[in-house]
């Protein structure tokens, strides 16, 4: 217990940037390991909601009384049972023993092996050679290092030896003592609109009962089975090439994980097919069953950071759905900060970027571009505001043309020429229209009103006036000269 609450303070900078593992069930493993019987009343009340479980079933699934097993009272296939119950009593350290620490760590090298060799054709249906198996054993009952890559083994050997080591285990995997409550998990199914059973399983219901049934077991089993579901599920999803599907498998593994010992097939009888179909199911779903449901997750949570009671599941929904009218206010008020926060975040980068800018833009050599630029940051001026930070330097202006033809271009051009130059600056000025012009306007109406006609007779006064200041400027200048 005391391992699971340890934490490392790593010093190390380059294992800083390694992703942080975060594990979700780690209060449930806190409270099955310093609290077991707090624990193991949590998950029992949530499993007898799900599924019914008489007084005796379930005194037997708290391991408060013996489990009874089918065919414990019978007296046919006797010799079978002694013969299987012979075989057992040759134990070794690993086959035929209680189920350790130290099994799972050899067995492991044969599912690891296997791993590798998932496409063998008939795996864990065809047998392997005795004499090999043999071998294997012994080097794994002695404890020895075995090389399983060095091509001794075929990967039949391997498989059937799995196969042979839980079912010479004194209880299968499973366990007697939830024997009953995997044949009640088999038989949930969904309910119809008038509230009667239906033929159709109900899976959701199914693999939370799963869930919450594999978290007590015994801590080598649940380790060991999976192990095995997972090596299981990887094969059967190479089935088009060890043609051995998921059905295929339970039927090979049912009788040594989940059937009780010393029986027959005919002690089963009908709950044969319950029993392959609740191991197909498992293999199927494998990588669900070994996750404890939210619920249990929050309540175990709870336990250790807050203090309200432990309850089911139905009484955690009403206890959040109760207080969750009072927290939509502190998340909403908590979301604003967020979002404040994150927006004047934002504009401070946005400004920096932009000053960044504006500074290079300013130290670039005189050019048309870098008068472009600024043109462009000048247009902008509220949402540019490095503007105010750096002083820009002020474009010089061009000296007037004193001589004869700027002045007349001044006198006679002189509207289209300050028009021009004022487009160019980023704050137009208003542009002077004169006194004949106005009294033109006020005659004629707006322009989209004007007929050709009369457009024609303006351009011709215009063009008249024009001559006529031409000569009085000329006749001027040469009287001067």
């Amino acid at each position: 217990s005391d391992a699971i609450c340890s934490f490392v303070i790593c010093n190390d900078s380059s294992l800083r940037s390694q992703p942080i593992i975060f594990n979700p069930d780690f209060f449930v493993e806190k409270l099955r390991h310093e609290k077991p019987e707090v624990f193991t009343e949590l998950v029992v009340s949530n499993i007898t909601r799900l599924i019914d479980l008489p007084g005796a079933e379930l005194a037997q699934l708290m391991g408060e009384e013996d489990p009874k097993l089918p065919g414990a009272n019978s007296t046919a296939s006797g010799f079978f049972r002694s013969l299987m119950s012979l075989k057992r009593k040759e134990k070794g350290v690993v086959f035929g023993s209680p189920l350790t620490e130290e099994g799972i760590a050899q067995v492991s090298q044969l599912i690891e092996y296997l791993h590798k060799n998932l496409r063998a054709e008939g795996l864990f249906r065809v047998p392997g050679n005795s004499i090999r198996q043999q071998i294997l054993k012994d080097a794994l009952n002695s404890g020895t290092d075995i090389d399983l890559d060095s091509g001794e083994f075929h990967s039949n050997d391997v498989a059937t030896l799995l196969k042979m080591f839980l079912g010479e285990l004194p209880e299968p995997l499973l366990t007697h003592k939830h024997f009953h409550a995997h044949l009640k998990i088999a038989d949930l199914t969904l309910f119809d609109e008038k509230g009667n059973k239906t033929s159709t399983p109900d899976k959701e219901r199914q693999i939370e009962a799963l869930q919450l049934l594999f978290l007590i077991l015994p801590a080598p089993n649940r380790s060991l089975l999976k192990l095995l579901l997972d090596l299981l599920y990887q094969t059967a999803k190479k089935q088009d090439k060890n043609k051995m599907s998921a059905h295929n498998l339970a039927l090979m593994f049912a009788p040594h994980i989940l059937w009780p010992r010393n029986v027959t097939a005919n002690d089963l009888q009908e709950n044969i097919t319950k029993l392959n179909n609740g191991v197909t199911f498992m293999i199927k779903h494998s990588q669900k069953l070994f996750k404890a449901p939210v619920y249990i997750r929050e309540c175990a949570r709870l336990h250790y950071l807050g203090s309200r009671a432990h309850t089911s599941k139905d009484d955690l929904d009403l206890l959040t759905s109760s207080g969750s009218k009072e927290l939509q206010p502190l998340k909403s008020q908590k979301r604003s900060r967020l979002d404040s926060c994150h927006q004047e975040e934002t504009q401070q980068r946005t400004e920096e970027a932009l000053k960044e800018l504006f500074h290079h833009v300013h130290n670039m050599p005189d050019s048309a571009k870098k008068k472009k630029l600024i043109r462009q940051f000048n247009k902008h001026p509220t949402a540019l505001t490095p503007g105010s930070d750096v002083p820009t330097s002020p474009a010089p202006r061009r000296t007037r043309s004193r001589s004869f033809s700027g002045l007349i271009k001044r006198k006679v051009l002189g509207t289209p020429i300050i028009l021009e130059r004022k487009s160019r600056d980023t704050t137009p000025e208003p542009v002077r229209v004169s006194k004949e012009n106005v009294q033109l306007l006020q005659k004629c109406g707006s322009p989209a009103h004007m007929s050709q006609a009369k457009l024609k007779s303006l351009e011709g006064q215009k063009e008249g006036s024009c001559r006529r200041m031409r000569a009085r400027l000329l006749s001027k200048d040469s009287s001067s000269l």
